[in-house]
């Protein structure tokens, strides 16, 4: 996303909401922590709610980082969940 595709957005939305994605399994609930993808889905769910209000969504890495190869599938799998349903 680009400033005019940002601000583009913050005008049709009338809103600033920023959402952070960070993943600390030990805080999810336990059904989402048995998933195959569990940052992800919870992740898709949070976007999908929020995405009439949000204008961007901002994953920090080293939440991902910690959980090695999946955790860096799991964040490539979210940033393109956005960029496909929610751009």
């Amino acid at each position: 996303m680009n400033y005019q595709q940002l601000y583009d957005n913050i005008l049709a939305k009338r809103s600033f909401l920023c959402i952070g994605l960070d993943p600390e399994l030990s805080k999810k609930p336990e059904h989402v922590r048995r998933m195959e993808h569990p940052a992800f889905e919870f992740n898709k769910a949070i976007v999908d709610a929020t995405a009439p209000y949000a204008v961007a969504y901002k994953p920090n890495s080293a939440f991902y980082e910690v959980f090695g190869a999946q955790g860096w599938h799991e964040l490539e799998m979210t940033v393109s969940y956005i960029r496909e349903r929610h751009p």
